[in-house]
């Protein structure tokens, strides 16, 4: 078994844990990999990274989130400001440029690192970013996006879920159909009924409205060293991170490279997704074994 060592950096405004599996340098001839999503803290790949072994593997905790804490005042989550402490970070590994997977928002991170720091980073294999301005119906995926807050903000945690859930398994455009439909019962799916009275919860409030809201410069991403290769999931077809994956290959001039299961596709069942991550490694080994 591969041991795990914990590490914290000191950054501007901000303590970043992150944990390192496997040497560092790395041997055998390859890139360490670092693993990052948004809001989703290093919690997450922890049914992936086992399956990764022939990798040093690095995750972290976003600023503010999980472990990481934060002292700049800001409750904000921005791809800008979370690619400046990846570079940090590996700047601090001192291991070379590294390869990257990274996950719905942090997909979006992901590629603002290689738009500002392409030495950092040789191959990035971005799943399934959610981003609004590569959608031909861009206003209409605000407004369901607006419509899961505004639930959140009226009765809670379950009712933002179930909101967020409803948008987010919603097959094709939002259209006046999609609008039309009943507020979701937040029972309906497991979830509680009962509003906690909290409103910070990193997914539902405003806190990463910049990550859907974030505008690729495809001419800077395209003229970048990094190898950008946008992925999607076998079983996301039609669903709202699967058209912006879609769009966000277009818009890079490429197509999307198919990856097993959905979006949460590497994350074990313990959390819920009945995710294939031993598949979905061995699909990213692939990957990231041809460039």
């Amino acid at each position: 078994m591969t041991t795990t060592q914990t590490h914290r950096l000191a950054v501007p405004g901000a303590d970043l844990v992150y944990d390192v599996r496997g040497p560092l340098p790395p041997t055998g001839g390859r890139r360490a990999l670092l693993l990052i999503g948004q809001p989703m803290t290093a919690e997450g790949f922890g049914a992936l990274a086992p399956h990764l072994t022939d990798r040093t593997v690095i995750t972290y905790d976003p600023r503010g989130l999980g472990r990481s804490t934060r002292s700049d005042g800001r409750s904000d989550q921005t791809p800008q400001q979370q690619s400046a402490d990846l570079h940090l970070l590996i700047e601090a590994l001192d291991a070379g440029p590294v390869d990257v997977f990274a996950s719905s928002g942090g997909a979006v991170t992901a590629l603002e690192l290689v738009a500002t720091h392409p030495d950092d980073v040789v191959t990035l294999v971005a799943h399934e970013p959610p981003i609004n301005a590569v959608l031909p119906d861009a206003a209409a995926a605000e407004r369901a996006r607006n419509a899961f807050y505004e639930a959140y903000q009226a009765n809670g945690f379950g009712a933002g879920m179930a909101a967020f859930i409803a948008m987010t398994s919603w097959q094709g455009e939002f259209t006046d159909a999609y609008f039309a439909q009943p507020a979701p019962d937040p029972a309906m799916v497991g979830l509680p009924t009962e509003d906690d009275g909290s409103r910070d919860d990193p997914l539902l409030s405003n806190s990463s409205w910049a990550i859907t809201d974030y505008r690729p410069d495809a001419a800077v991403l395209t003229a970048a060293s990094s190898r950008i290769v946008i992925a999607v999931g076998a079983e996301s077809t039609g669903t709202y991170t699967a058209r912006t994956a879609l769009g966000t290959a277009a818009l890079l001039g490429q197509e999307a490279v198919v990856f097993p299961s959905h979006h949460g596709g590497f994350l074990g069942d313990e959390h819920g997704y009945a995710g294939k991550p031993a598949e979905f490694a061995a699909r990213l080994r692939e990957v990231l074994d041809a460039d």
